[in-house]
């Protein structure tokens, strides 16, 4: 599938530059008294820091429903938002929203709800508070993804990506113009986050808040 292997790529390299450090240190630690001993409290932790590295970015293949008509988790998590917004600068009107979010130990690539063309994308800086607070996305540091819908026409849907306090670098792998398959990934949050799914009024919500979701897998919403 399109995308796999990226979320291991970004395990590795923080994994080596971790490396690298401890490996200073070490050096460091041969002409250093003392030193030696914090290089090897600090290889103890590099090891610790691996293993939670590659179980924070696994990265499994979404089961995508076929289902006519549905709209998919954009993130494995817990949602604890659902709503009607206005959201002005894609859906240009009063919308549904169902916000997830996304803690440490959850995954953190997150899978297109439908099939779509990427159509609007907007990256907006800001700041890092706890994900944990709902309205954190009108804050932090966030990217909006635009589709227009290539199952339903003349329809648009719309993920928001949004940093949390650990959380301090959004990876989108989609740009303008790409077309995504229903489930594919589009982009991965470094460590703990959020992701917010805009869609249509005339959509029925089918989850509710405290599902624990599936990205790519969980409907959240569907036209009957």
């Amino acid at each position: 599938m399109k995308h796999s292997g990226r979320a291991l790529s970004a395990a590795f390299k923080l994994i080596f530059l971790a490396l690298l450090l401890v490996g200073a240190v070490t050096f460091i630690g041969g002409f250093v008294p003392y030193v030696k001993y914090l290089a090897m409290v600090l290889a103890g932790l590099w090891v610790l820091f691996a293993i939670f590295t590659f179980y924070f970015f696994r990265d499994p293949d979404a089961k995508v429903p076929t289902d006519p008509g549905i709209l998919l988790a954009p993130g494995h998590g817990l949602v604890d938002t659902i709503d009607q917004v206005v959201e002005p600068n894609f859906m240009e009107g009063k919308c549904h929203r169902i916000s997830i979010f996304l803690s440490v130990i959850d995954i953190h690539v997150q899978p297109a709800p439908a099939a779509g063309k990427v159509t609007y994308f907007k990256s907006t800086p800001g700041q890092f508070v706890s994900a944990l607070r709902t309205d954190c996305g009108d804050h932090n540091e966030h990217v909006l993804i635009g589709f227009d819908s290539t199952e339903e026409t003349g329809e648009k849907f719309a993920v928001k990506l949004i940093a949390g306090l650990i959380a301090r670098r959004i990876v989108p792998f989609v740009k303008i113009g790409d077309e995504v398959a229903r489930g594919e990934r589009i982009s991965l949050i470094q460590f703990g986050s959020r992701a917010d799914l805009y869609f249509p009024l005339h959509y029925k919500i089918k989850a509710k808040i405290g599902d624990k979701v599936v990205g790519g897998e969980t409907i959240l919403a569907a036209k009957s």
